[in-house]
C-alpha cells in the first residue's frame, strides 16, 4: 500500500549527542546541513531555471531523519547517509538538541512544528510513536483520508496555522487516495527585523540588470551602516551579511562581480567549501546597500528532487523498507514529497516560512564607505549563525 508524505519546510539543528561531545555534534551538523543544502540547492535550480527561488534543505532534515527511523535496511541507510548522520542514536539525539537550540534564539521567531497523521483504523508503531513524540514534538493524529476534501482542509489548516497563514494550499486532495496511510506534516517559520532597519523614504526605483541585455526597474531598499563584507575571487563576487535582532541570525548576500554572473556562481556553489571560504574572506567596514525589496514563492517536487541526490529507495514500491511507521503490515514507500516555500525580504526584515508536505549608522573618520549594489541577480542565505535555513536565487 502507499504512503504519502508531506513536508512542509521546516528547520532542523543537530547539535548534542550523548555519545559525542558538542563541538563535535555542532561540526557534524553543519557539515550534513552544507553538503544536504548543496545538493538540493541544484536540484531545486534545475526545477526552475529562468526564475527566483528560495528553499530550505534545512527543514528537509527532520522529516527525513524521523523517516529513517521509521525504515529499515538499505531505505534507512541512504537516507542518514544523505543528511550526514551515522546511526540512529546521533540522529535522535541530535534532534533534540536541536529543538532546543530553536527555542533559545534571541531577538527573532523561529519556530517549527510536526505532525503524524494516520488513517482512521492504523495504528502507529509504538516506538516509532514514542520517538515522534520525544524527539521530533510531533502531534500524531488519527483521520478519514476516505473523506479526501476533508482530510486535505484539516492539514491545510494546520499548516497556515504554523506558518502565519503564508504557507496555503499545500495538500491537494487528489492526492489523497484510497491507499493513503499516513502523512507527515513539518512546518518551520521565521520572522526577523533588521538590527539596522531600511529607511522606507529611501526605497525607489532604480534600474535592475535581469541580463545584461535586459534592465528593468525595480524597488531597492538603501542604507548605510557598519556590516560585515567580502571579496571572494574564488566566487568572483562580493559578499555582504546584515544581522537582525539579537545577533544569532542573519542575511547574506552574494553578488557576482559581473551582470551576468549568477550561472557561474551557482556551478560554483556545487562545492559547499567554496561558500565557506567566501564567508572567511568577511570583516566589518561601512557599506552603502542598496537591495531589492522582493518575496519569492516556491513549490519544488521534493520526489525528484531527493532522487537525484541519493534518496530514492523510499520511493520504490519494491525498494521502500517503512517497517517500523505503523503496526499493520503495509508495504509502505512514499509516493510523493513536495515543499512551498516563501521569503519576503523589505525595510523591516525578513519573513520565511516553508512546509514539506512529503509540503543609520554614525559615519565615521576612515576610509571611504564601500558599495555593495545589488543591482543583478544574486544569491542569498538566511542564516542561524553558521548554520543555513534558507537560501535561494533572486532574479526579478
Amino acid at each position: 500500500m502507499k504512503l504519502l508524505l508531506s513536508f512542509f519546510q521546516c528547520l532542523v539543528f543537530v547539535m548534542t549527542a550523548a555519545v559525542m561531545a558538542d563541538s563535535d555534534v555542532g561540526q557534524l551538523l553543519k557539515s550534513g546541513n552544507d553538503q544536504f543544502t548543496t545538493k538540493l540547492f541544484q536540484e531545486v535550480v534545475k526545477q526552475h531555471k529562468e526564475g527566483s527561488i528560495v528553499l530550505s534543505a534545512f527543514s528537509v532534515l527532520s522529516p527525513l531523519a524521523q523517516l529513517a527511523l521509521a525504515s529499515v535496511g538499505p531505505s534507512h541507510d541512504e537516507i542518514l547517509t544523505t543528511i550526514g548522520m551515522p546511526n540512529d542514536n546521533v540522529t535522535k539525539e541530535a534532534i533534540m538538541s536541536l529543538n532546543t537550540r530553536i527555542g533559545a534564539v534571541k531577538g527573532v521567531v523561529l519556530k517549527q512544528a510536526n505532525k503524524v497523521y494516520v488513517r482512521t483504523g492504523y495504528t502507529l508503531n509504538d516506538v516509532f510513536a514514542a520517538v515522534s513524540k520525544s524527539v521530533f514534538n510531533s502531534d500524531l493524529q488519527n483521520i478519514d483520508f476516505s473523506n479526501r476534501e476533508g482530510s486535505a482542509n484539516e492539514i491545510n489548516q494546520w499548516v497556515e496555522d504554523n506558518t502565519n497563514k503564508r504557507i496555503k494550499n499545500l495538500i491537494s486532495p487528489d492526492s489523497i487516495t484510497p491507499s493513503t496511510i499516513s502523512i507527515l506534516v513539518n512546518a518551520i517559520y521565521f520572522k526577523g527585523k533588521w538590527k539596522t532597519p531600511f529607511e522606507e523614504f529611501k526605497t525607489y526605483n532604480r534600474d535592475f540588470h535581469v541580463t545584461k541585455d535586459n534592465t528593468v526597474r525595480i524597488p531597492m531598499m538603501n542604507n548605510f551602516n557598519y556590516f560585515k563584507y567580502g571579496e571572494s575571487s574564488e566566487l568572483d563576487a562580493k559578499l555582504l551579511e546584515m544581522p537582525y535582532e539579537g545577533d544569532e541570525t542573519s542575511f547574506v548576500v552574494i553578488l557576482p562581480n559581473k551582470y551576468d554572473g549568477i550561472d557561474s556562481l551557482i556551478e560554483k556553489l556545487r562545492d559547499p567549501a567554496a561558500f565557506t571560504k567566501g564567508l572567511e574572506t568577511m570583516y566589518y567596514t561601512d557599506v552603502r546597500v542598496a537591495l531589492p525589496k522582493f518575496k519569492i514563492e516556491t513549490t519544488t517536487n521534493l520526489m525528484a528532487a531527493l532522487g537525484n541526490i541519493g534518496v530514492s529507495k523510499m520511493f520504490s514500491s519494491t525498494e521502500a523498507r517503512l517497517d517500523n511507521l505503523v503496526k499493520e503490515k503495509s508495504n509502505l514507500y512514499v509516493t510523493g514529497a513536495i515543499q512551498k516555500a516563501f521569503i519576503e525580504v523589505n525595510e523591516e526584515g525578513a519573513e520565511a516560512a516553508a512546509a514539506n508536505a512529503f509540503e543609520s549608522g554614525i559615519e565615521s573618520v576612515g576610509p571611504p564607505p564601500l558599495d555593495f549594489t545589488a543591482d543583478h541577480p544574486f544569491a542569498f542565505f538566511l542564516m542561524q549563525n553558521n548554520i543555513i535555513l534558507f537560501n535561494g536565487i533572486y532574479r526579478t
